[in-house]
């Protein structure tokens, strides 16, 4: 397995590049940029591939609700040129309340637009002139919705890779299927390795049976938080908060995909809880309901042999990018560690 870690929203740029130039020196193979409603991710990746040399450089991810297709290929080929080919281009959805709430703009049709964002993004690549008769997105823009003055355009650059790797974020059946089909890595969220087979297991088979063979097998990244040492248990309470935002918060009551989750996971009932106590503004309870069962198994924290296990479990799950964020004093050595652990 690679490593990963991710760079926080932060706009620091001596902190930035001191934790940049520290995960790379630990070891680190990708360094993921998020963005939600923060600074954008492009710009630090683009700082990020003049301090580095080495490591891998992904967005984490990109919504492209709030991107044209052709800009998307744009920006990854710039950050590919400027980091000498290091580039993952990681996209999603997001949700309603960023794209609707921050972007403004409808969020409709997930799955269709994935795939063809990639498509597009693919055309752009290679350079060929790009042109697309989708449901979603046409280009050139036929003239009856525009001037009539659209023509059809390739890249001017030629960019240092024609196929830049894509990692969708996706934790819906019909969204992993798209993925395991169409792009070079996966990026699920509250991965628990002995579950993973069960809730995404088909999703995967049926993209992986429509998978072009050139694409390589499927990259899947997936992680936690790390602290090794005897008695740090209580310190995996420190992902409840986050984990409560996502399973209670993101999203209608009825359309929020994390909590469907973790009723996938086989708690139902814990998942509604959590969501009625979230809403109703009981953010510390809601933290608190979350199963304990659920905390451990999305997490890195424990004595040195339980950690060796639940990495070799994210390995034996077919994970081959594991994120890691480092609790403790010394994070290159906890870094370090892993990556050994890791087999990287």
């Amino acid at each position: 397995m690679r490593i990963g870690a991710a760079l926080g929203y932060g706009g620091d740029p001596a902190k930035a590049t001191e934790q940049a130039r520290r995960l790379e020196d630990a070891g680190v193979d990708v360094i993921w940029v998020a963005e939600a409603y923060s600074f954008d991710a492009v710009s630090v990746m683009g700082f990020l591939a003049a301090v580095t040399e080495r490591v891998e450089i992904g967005s984490g991810i990109l919504p492209f609700y709030s991107r044209t297709p052709t800009l998307l290929a744009m920006t990854a080929a710039g950050i590919d040129a400027l980091s000498g080919g290091r580039c993952i281009l990681g996209i999603g959805a997001s949700g309603p309340q960023v794209i609707e709430g921050f972007h403004g703009v409808p969020y409709d049709k997930p799955l269709a637009r994935t795939r063809e964002v990639i498509d597009i993004c693919r055309k752009v690549w290679r350079r060929e002139v790009v042109e697309h008769d989708g449901p979603l997105y046409r280009l050139p823009l036929p003239p009856e919705q525009g001037t009539g003055l659209g023509k059809p355009l390739k890249l001017i650059n030629h960019p240092v890779r024609e196929r830049i790797p894509i990692y969708v974020a996706a934790i819906g059946p019909k969204n992993v299927a798209l993925t395991a089909e169409k792009a070079e890595g996966w990026m699920p969220v509250f991965f628990w390795p002995e579950k993973a087979g069960e809730v995404w297991g088909d999703a995967l088979a049926e993209g992986k049976a429509k998978r072009d063979p050139a694409l390589g097998d499927l990259e899947i990244v997936a992680g936690a938080t790390v602290a090794i040492g005897e008695g740090l248990e209580h310190l995996r309470d420190r992902a409840r908060p986050g984990m409560a935002l996502y399973i209670g918060g993101m999203g209608a009551r009825d359309r929020n995909f994390y909590n469907q989750l973790v009723q996938r996971y086989g708690f139902e009932a814990e998942a509604a809880e959590i969501q009625d106590l979230y809403l109703a503004g009981r953010k510390d309870e809601a933290a608190a309901a979350i199963p304990d069962a659920l905390v451990e198994a999305t997490s890195l924290v424990g004595p040195e042999g339980w950690v060796k296990e639940r990495i070799a479990a994210y390995k034996e799950a077919g994970v081959t990018v594991l994120n890691v964020t480092p609790l403790g004093p010394d994070p290159q050595a906890i870094i370090e560690k892993v990556r050994v652990w890791a087999g990287g």
